[in-house]
């Protein structure tokens, strides 16, 4: 019998969701080194789980980690103390990890966990930050982070903080998981990477997203990524997601994406998730604040 991720003693367990960048368009490079893009967010009702204690001692312990990466650099850990510092709380927290998402799958699994440490412990703690003031704390975490901190799909730009928020329909995904990490600093590194994408305005969205500029870079690098595309691509339009390795492909029903599901090779292990406008981790967390 294995022990369960999250205790029964935990007082608050909140998901953490997926994102899928339905498109990812990069326009140039700052000064600085980052990259100026647009991209467009959607949540999926799917991802990691994470369970909230409240401590008196001030010490943040996070029972289930990650594989690989050590206590205090884990971004749930760092979220953490920085909602700490913010707020001046001498309260803590133990923090228990139920991990679905995988690492360097382009899907949000580091930045997702981040935000919901951060509103979850700003409601556990009572510190009563606001979301303007989160997601400000999330931003120096990861530019992902923001999006998940808001809960709302959206298109992004500047270096991915700038969010409109967009109503998309919201079909079901399937997710195929190619068994590769992909190295996000690659990416943005290759020489061969396109950076000068026309910008286009909220209103001229193709529908269903667009085109990933870093696609063909990350598909000439891994070719587990190239494989699941053309694997994928034999059924529906398929994509990748963010800057890999996670690509996915869009079904209008859940009979359907399982159809196809069943019909991957098992070493494409792959998930079906409903695209979500607001997130699952917000429709929770008022929930709990109703209670």
């Amino acid at each position: 019998m294995t022990t369960p991720a999250i205790p029964d003693h935990a007082e608050l367990i909140l998901p953490a969701p997926a994102k899928l960048n339905l498109m990812l368009h990069i326009l140039g490079r700052r000064a600085d080194g980052y990259h100026l893009l647009q991209t467009l967010f959607q949540f999926l009702d799917y991802g990691d789980e994470l369970g909230f204690a409240l401590r008196q001692d001030g010490e943040i312990r996070l029972h289930t980690g990650v594989p690989g990466v050590p206590h205090d650099s884990n971004l749930i850990v760092r979220a953490a103390r920085r909602l700490q510092e913010a707020s001046a709380t001498r309260l803590g927290a133990d923090i228990w990890l139920d991990k679905r998402l995988p690492m360097g799958g382009g899907i949000g699994g580091g930045s997702s966990d981040a935000a919901t440490t951060l509103l979850g412990l700003d409601h556990l703690w009572q510190t009563h930050l606001g979301e303007e003031r989160l997601a400000e704390l999330g931003l120096a975490l990861g530019a992902d982070v923001p999006v998940f901190v808001r809960g709302r799909a959206a298109f992004a730009e500047g270096v991915g903080e700038q969010l409109q928020p967009v109503e998309l329909a919201e079909p079901w995904f399937l997710v195929a998981i190619p068994q590769v990490n992909v190295s996000t600093a690659e990416v943005f590194a290759a020489p061969e990477l396109t950076r000068d994408t026309p910008a286009i305005t909220v209103r001229s969205l193709p529908e269903g997203g667009g085109h990933n500029d870093c696609q063909p870079v990350v598909e000439k690098r891994y070719p587990e990524v190239r494989n699941a595309l053309k694997t994928l691509n034999k059924f529906v339009d398929a994509k990748m997601t963010g800057t890999g390795a996670c690509v996915f492909g869009s079904f209008p029903n859940q009979a359907d994406a399982d159809k196809v599901s069943r019909q991957l090779p098992d070493t494409l292990p792959s998930f079906i998730a409903r695209g979500c406008n607001r997130s699952p981790l917000h429709r929770k967390l008022e929930t709990v604040t109703r209670k």
